[in-house]
């Protein structure tokens, strides 16, 4: 029994220790800031980093402490991207408990080559905007591609908008220069633009694709693009997609002014909203490449040919 005092005596102080280390790292870091800040959460931000943060801004005083209640409250995987609007006169659970609900903005990534109807598909989900409200004031091929933080209360006009001014950032008068030197009004480098978006994936093949339309046109041919077919062709029930996967004979003889395989020249509009990798290609593409022709194989890859013998050849290597 005697033994067992110092042990429980022990055990006693480092437990009270604990409460006491426990209780001021869960204070507020000034009770008397009333103030309040904007924090952002990233989207995919780990753990550790939001904590680290938290700390260097004078938020929360202990890391540790945090941590443990979050864990404690079992939040650590609700606790959402976005910003919030947060006050050093928080204590760590109100904090804690407001980094999991009450974002100001919403986080909202729209990837390239889509189409104003996909995206309108994300917004809406993400932001409860009608999507025929979006698209109605969506102009395709102008809805620049990136990751956002967008207010809860927007309007679709106000992230049209959005959406806008990034493109009007992102197309540089630089590059607009130089799509000029080639001749390119800038309603022609977004529309090749976007077909270079659908029809290659590395920077170095779309450079090499843009060469390749851009001689196109100035040779008159028609540019025989499958991604124009799919434009044309729209929303597809059975694969639930935009894009059709795989063109018929009948396909290519659809009656539209996106037909690109009937109609020289180029679509009347963009058929995707376009990054600033396939904008630039075109702005910098050279017409003077040895080729007329190109496929992707099943994997990806792109093949390139001079002639239509030499073109035949790939068809038969890499997609028969």
């Amino acid at each position: 029994m005697k033994k067992l005092i110092p042990t429980i005596l022990i055990t006693s102080i480092l437990t009270f220790g604990f409460y006491l280390y426990f209780r001021a790292g869960s204070l507020p870091f000034n009770k008397n800031n009333k103030t309040s800040r904007i924090f952002v959460v990233p989207r995919g931000t780990p753990l550790e980093n939001i904590i680290n943060s938290l700390h260097k801004e004078d938020l929360i005083r202990n890391k540790l402490v945090f941590y443990l209640i979050v864990k404690q409250k079992g939040i650590d995987r609700a606790i959402q991207a976005g910003d919030f609007r947060l006050s050093p006169s928080m204590n760590a659970y109100e904090i804690a408990d407001s980094l999991t609900h009450g974002t100001l903005d919403v986080w909202v990534t729209l990837i390239e080559g889509t189409r104003r109807e996909e995206m309108a598909q994300v917004i809406g989900r993400e932001l409860g905007i009608p999507e025929i409200e979006f698209i109605s004031q969506a102009e395709e091929g102008y809805l620049f591609p990136d990751t956002y933080l967008i207010p809860k209360d927007a309007t679709s006009g106000s992230i049209v908008a959005i959406l806008k001014n990034n493109y009007d950032q992102k197309f540089t008068p630089d590059l607009k220069a130089k799509a000029a030197n080639r001749g390119l009004t800038e309603k022609e480098v977004v529309i090749l633009a976007s077909i270079v978006e659908k029809e290659a994936k590395t920077p170095e093949d779309k450079k090499k694709v843009a060469g390749i339309l851009l001689k196109r046109l100035e040779e008159d041919w028609p540019l025989q693009v499958d991604a124009t077919i799919q434009y044309a062709l729209g929303y597809q029930p059975e694969e639930k997609t935009w894009w059709k996967k795989y063109l018929t004979f009948d396909d290519l003889k659809i009656n539209s002014p996106f037909n690109s395989y009937k109609n020289k020249g180029l679509p009347p509009t963009p058929i995707s909203n376009p990054g600033i990798v396939s904008i630039s290609a075109v702005a910098e593409a050279d017409s003077s490449t040895p080729y007329w022709y190109y496929i992707s194989d099943k994997t990806g890859i792109m093949h390139y040919a001079r002639t239509q013998e030499e073109h035949d050849a790939n068809i038969r290597k890499y997609l028969d």
